[in-house]
């Protein structure tokens, strides 16, 4: 390979991960794609059109991390909650028992079976310093990641 050629396939890998940007970026599994996001506060990821987060997230919940798989239902969430609770559509819930078939660095192993609150479909802990929420996968055929 020419190192004009070389150097344009570089420019073109650097300008594809540049449009990606840090805070969201898709990646292909052989199960689907699966988004993951970032949101400084609560409010700023309700404002974002293509990955909304849910409306029981508090706006003044820091921190944000999402894993969405876009071909599916499932999503797992991480955020801070500095000083927020969960609103009064969370309920009192049983934990779920079937495993995330998404991974997170940030989603600590076995966490679904700690989820004792149920938000709008959503299985959810509240640990010491974080928030974490489990949707399950409806949709058969997605597999794990």
């Amino acid at each position: 390979m020419s190192r004009v050629a070389a150097g344009v396939l570089t420019m073109a890998a650097v300008a594809a991960v540049s449009a990606c940007g840090v805070e969201d970026a898709v990646v292909e599994h052989g199960n689907g794609h699966v988004k993951a996001v970032s949101h400084q506060s609560g409010i700023d990821g309700k404002n974002d059109a293509e990955a909304k987060l849910p409306d029981w997230v508090p706006d003044g919940a820091q921190q944000v991390e999402e894993l969405i798989r876009t071909t599916g239902a499932e999503r797992l969430l991480k955020y801070s909650p500095a000083g927020t609770t969960l609103p009064a559509v969370c309920k009192p819930g049983t934990a779920e028992p079937k495993p995330p078939t998404l991974t997170a660095d940030w989603w600590p192993a076995g966490e679904h079976l700690r989820t004792d609150q149920l938000c709008d479909g959503w299985h959810v802990a509240v640990e010491r310093d974080a928030v974490y929420a489990y949707r399950v996968e409806t949709v058969s055929g997605t597999g794990a990641n």
